[in-house]
């Protein structure tokens, strides 16, 4: 089968949640006591109804975090507090139904997808590119194709997130260059690094920013030269899902930075996004800025996995639940409202 090239990947249109159901249900918790009482949980309820399309919103019945494992070529370069083959353990353990991300799932009542596809190591991204555009395209493709397989499932809420060691560093170099911020900007502590680490993690992004400077507006070409098959999937992943009318609850740089991506590739994918929570990561914070994202909680979480978006889900679901209870007793001793 031939490999499909940048140029044969179509991003779907992406419509507008119902924004009036949204706004709708805003207005009218504004009306009563326990409405406002409510405070940023209405706006969550809100964005809850506006990406079902109801009247009143509801706890999200299938949530599916989808994983993607990926082996980077700069974990070679000492950019982590992980050993470069640490990936390799902390896959092998979330295969078995452990670690972080099965902990906060069975916490939050959603299941886990673990994508394995990606064998091969990247190239080092501050010397080579980290795939083929051909490579590319097909982790983009495969993201697509997993998201139009969990919806056509029911799945009703995608929560992306990724292992492996290096990804913060793909992260950074990839928001640094798509966004023109400066290396030492852009970078973070990631996996809690020393001040030695830090100076060979700054080299490695700046070197893979530098590369890449002169394709900085091409979103695909940037993908395939400093990022990684995990990334590239992940941006396929929320495009189609956003695409689909499928929600998407984000957390941590790596799948931030795809949804940013996703953005500038699909516009409107944004609308379909909800931020979990955010890390003291600069090119996490910097994409929910870009993407006008207010995270749910604020717990500095840098385990990746997703568990950071898990943690958050009953905070979602429990803001859809209380909007809903608030949004029953007003029209209960309202006139009805017309349709």
């Amino acid at each position: 089968m031939t490999e499909p090239h940048l140029a044969d990947v179509e991003f779907a249109p992406v419509q507008s949640p119902d924004l009036g159901r949204a706004r709708n249900v805003s207005r009218l918790l504004a009306r009563s006591v326990p409405g406002r009482n409510l405070g940023r949980l209405a706006d969550i309820g809100a964005w809850v109804a506006g990406v079902q399309g109801a009247s009143t919103p509801a706890p999200f019945a299938h949530p599916r975090a989808v994983i993607v494992a990926a082996r980077h070529g700069v974990a070679q370069r000492g950019v982590s507090a992980w050993e470069p083959d640490a990936g390799a353990t902390l896959l092998e353990q979330l295969e078995a139904g452990a670690g972080p991300a099965h902990i906060a799932a069975r916490a939050a009542g959603a299941s886990v997808r673990v994508v394995d596809d990606f064998d091969e190591v990247t190239g080092a991204i501050d010397v080579e590119p980290a795939m083929t555009t051909q490579q590319c395209a097909a982790a983009i493709a495969r993201g697509m194709e997993v998201a139009d397989h969990e919806v056509d499932s029911g799945t009703d809420l995608i929560i992306p997130g990724n292992v492996g060691v290096g990804d913060t560093t793909v992260a950074a170099a990839v928001y640094g260059t798509l966004t023109r911020t400066e290396p030492v900007k852009a970078i973070g502590r990631g996996s809690g690094i020393n001040d030695e680490v830090w100076k060979v993690k700054v080299a490695a992004i700046r070197d893979a920013m530098f590369r890449a400077r002169t394709i900085a507006d091409d979103v695909e070409r940037v993908l395939a030269e400093i990022s990684g098959p995990d990334m590239a999937f992940l941006v396929g992943l929320v495009a189609q899902s956003a695409a689909r009318r499928t929600p998407v609850l984000i957390d941590a740089a790596l799948p931030s930075v795809a949804a940013y991506a996703a953005e500038r590739l699909a516009p409107g994918t944004k609308r379909w996004c909800i931020a979990g929570g955010v890390s003291p990561e600069p090119a996490h914070i910097g994409c929910l800025q870009a993407l006008e994202l207010t995270p749910v909680l604020a717990l500095d979480v840098t385990t990746g996995q997703a568990a950071g978006a898990l943690a958050a889900l009953p905070q979602v679901n429990m803001a859809a639940e209380m909007a809903a209870e608030a949004l029953t007793q007003l029209r209960a001793t309202s006139r009805p409202e017309p349709r």
